[in-house]
């Protein structure tokens, strides 16, 4: 052999050991960072879970809060229209007794001499008297299931923030 064949030799025996080496550190390497990459996996996942977790309980309390809300609302239009019923309960008894009151006005001997224009007059008074009043009535029913329905929705969006603000 030739010195420039063992310089040669020599050469390439270096050039292997040093790829061995570096082939050798790389799966150290690979090694060590496997352990810290499954390390930084299973802390994603664990945090990932916890998220998860304190998302699904916020979003039930948001659920039962609005529920809640939803709840009272039905029971004060309940109570709305009990109090809308008799309030047309007693519209209807004072109807009545404008109808008797308009009646016996032109039952009233007097009234009767000025003739028939005052007996439509007075029909016609407490004729616009009960329609006034059923608008007022209707109104007043559909102001209250308005309120209501606002007071509810202001109170499940301040149920709604996230808590802490």
């Amino acid at each position: 052999m030739t010195p420039v064949q063992k310089l040669a030799g020599l050469v390439v025996l270096i050039l292997v050991l040093m790829t061995s080496a570096a082939g050798f550190t790389w799966q150290v390497q690979d090694w060590r960072y496997g352990k810290q990459l499954a390390e930084i996996d299973k802390t994603q996942a664990i945090a990932l879970t916890e998220a998860g977790n304190t998302a699904r309980h916020e979003e039930q309390r948001r659920q039962s809060a609005v529920n809640k809300e939803a709840s009272d609302a039905r029971e004060q239009n309940k109570a709305a229209a009990v109090d809308a019923g008799t309030a047309d309960a007693v519209s209807g008894r004072l109807h009545v007794e404008a109808g008797k009151f308009a009646a016996a006005a032109c039952s009233d001997p007097g009234v009767a001499q000025r003739g028939a224009s005052a007996t439509r007059a007075a029909m016609v008074l407490s004729e616009l008297f009960q329609r006034a009043d059923k608008r007022a009535g209707e109104l007043a029913a559909a102001y209250d299931q308005a309120r209501i329905a606002g007071l509810a929705c202001e109170r499940s969006y301040e149920g709604l923030k996230v808590r802490g603000e």
